[in-house]
């Protein structure tokens, strides 16, 4: 499916005007899925952010409203967060002319987005929890601790010290709350369902699956997937890979799938 793109301002967000490119399958149906989705950048960009991994999504049918969540408050935990949750509320409630009552409505990201997107999808369980459909999680980056075995390949792709920044730039303000490291957080139970996507040669990939391993003991519904290595996942948040990616169609599948489980639910 042709996937057009286009830069919106949403005007009436409750912390005010936030930029965002929105991803737009060209033949999408009636009450197409949207998904908020949180770029990447080991918490330290802002402004339009191109994702590939947004694009996928959009080519099932979803409008994917990718923000600049870090561009109003500045990239410093709780204010992504504020802003994250306060555009959620807004396309809980206005949709804000993207999709329509059926829509479903999810929340997801990828690395440091992935980290914002599950802090969103908890203070949703908290609040607001009947107008959250889903999380779609690829490669969150969860774990300030960074000690997991597969993290060990960080040094390979160029990654550790990015990520060592990152989470002391996120939580400098000196509060480590569950919404700032959601893997760290003992209370899942009653979160919405997810789909979670990472590769074997990821070093985010055990944070990721152990993470997914938490929710389904919490008894909430999970899709886990593990992608070979070798499709150019990493590429997703600028790790260096020696091969084109190749995962597309993998995510457009195993996100159709995630929506169909869904619905027969």
């Amino acid at each position: 499916m042709t996937v057009e793109t286009k830069d919106m301002m949403l005007e009436k967000v409750a912390i005010g005007p936030v930029s965002a490119r929105v991803y737009q399958g060209a033949d999408y149906a009636k009450g197409p899925p949207v998904v908020l989705y949180f770029h990447g950048g080991a918490f330290r960009q802002s402004g339009p952010q191109e994702c590939p991994v947004a694009r996928c999504i959009a080519q099932t049918g979803a409008i994917v409203v990718v923000p600049d969540y870090n561009g109003p408050l500045g990239g410093v935990f709780p204010h992504p967060l504020e802003v994250g949750f306060s555009i959620f509320s807004y396309l809980a409630k206005k949709r804000a002319g993207l999709g329509d009552r059926k829509s479903q409505l999810f929340v997801g990201g990828e690395e440091s987005g992935g980290s914002v997107a599950a802090g969103v999808a908890l203070k949703a369980r908290d609040h607001f929890a009947e107008e959250l459909d889903g999380q779609v999680l690829f490669s969150p980056l969860l774990d300030p601790f960074m000690g997991t075995a597969s993290f060990q390949m960080a040094d390979g792709i160029g990654m550790r010290q990015r990520w060592s920044e990152g989470w002391n730039h996120y939580l400098s303000g000196g509060v480590c709350h569950p919404y700032a490291a959601p893997r760290l957080c003992s209370r899942l139970s009653g979160m919405a369902p997810a789909l979670i996507v990472s590769a074997k040669d990821d070093p985010l990939a055990d944070e990721a699956l152990a993470y997914a391993d938490c929710l389904q003991r919490s008894g909430v519904m999970v899709r886990s997937h593990l992608l070979a290595a070798g499709t150019g996942w990493p590429s997703i948040y600028g790790g260096a890979v020696d091969q084109a990616p190749s995962y597309e169609d993998s995510i457009c599948r195993y996100f159709s799938d995630f929506i169909r489980d869904l619905r027969v639910q």
